[in-house]
């Protein structure tokens, strides 16, 4: 009995001995991912090339950065969060919800007004986005909706609303907007042919072969449509830090361009 008794000591000793480093490491899990809905196509691609040359794997969580920026708010467990735009991103900073120096402008993108269909050079009208837009925009309409992200919260419905206003459109169709829960939602009414017109980012149309761009709206009627990203302060997955830095490397490069983003330089991506 005495012996026993020895034997187990020695082995708890021994265990203590060893320290917490010889406990066996928690495996990570997925880097979780809050990203706005537009990046959808470019992120998966770019998170499965991350997957093929780290064996790690990303779970995203794609919606309007709205949205995302509230759940994050709220405490939904994230590692990552990518805004389209940088008031979501400064509202989730200011909230103290960031890690330090984590940081960056990742993309640019475009604002496009778009119809359903193929493109038919032979028959589409020419939109000019002049001080007629109005009534073009009114005329094209026949009555049928415009649609749009949520214009007072999703970023591309408060670009859209801004390009409108800008060019003196925004009175004449605000009556008939069909307002969506994000970009991608709005694409799908125009695709299914439920809005006869569409505004929203230049790589949403060039992802759905089932529209077409009937005119981009000058980068100076609106904000300019800027993509941050950053590391969420309550994340403690160590593989997150490695995938953000992916993103904005070579690596990731040809997702985003090959879908029509425009890849903010590393030593000119400050805010």
């Amino acid at each position: 009995m005495r012996l026993t008794r020895r034997i187990v000591s020695a082995l708890v000793i021994g265990t203590l001995a060893l320290g917490p480093a010889a406990r066996p490491a928690r495996a990570s899990g997925p880097v979780v991912v809050f990203a706005a809905a537009s990046l959808k196509n470019a992120l998966d691609e770019a998170s499965a090339a991350w997957t093929r040359e780290t064996g790690k794997t990303a779970r995203i969580s794609y919606a309007g950065s709205n949205a995302l920026a509230k759940q994050v708010e709220a405490g939904a467990p994230a590692d990552l969060f990518i805004s389209a735009d940088r008031a979501w991103m400064d509202y989730v900073e200011t909230a103290g919800l960031l890690k330090p120096d984590s940081r960056f402008d990742l993309l640019r993108n475009a604002l496009v007004l778009i119809a359903p269909g193929p493109r038919n050079l032979g028959s589409d009208p020419q939109i000019a986005l002049a001080p007629s837009l109005g009534t073009t925009l009114t005329h094209l309409l026949g009555g049928g909706k415009l649609a749009m992200a949520t214009i007072d919260a999703v970023p591309a419905g408060k670009y859209g609303k801004a390009a409108l206003e800008k060019l003196g459109a925004w009175d004449a169709v605000k009556g008939q907007v069909a307002q969506a829960e994000n970009v991608r939602a709005a694409l799908l009414l125009v695709a299914r042919g439920e809005a006869p017109l569409g505004i929203v980012y230049a790589t949403d149309a060039a992802a759905d072969p089932s529209v077409h761009v009937l005119a981009t709206f000058p980068s100076d009627s609106h904000p300019p449509i800027v993509y941050p990203a950053a590391l969420l302060k309550d994340s403690h997955n160590p593989d997150a830090a490695v995938l953000l830095t992916f993103l904005r490397g070579p690596g990731a490069r040809g997702a985003f361009e090959r879908q029509g983003f425009t890849v903010i330089a590393a030593q000119s991506a400050g805010r």
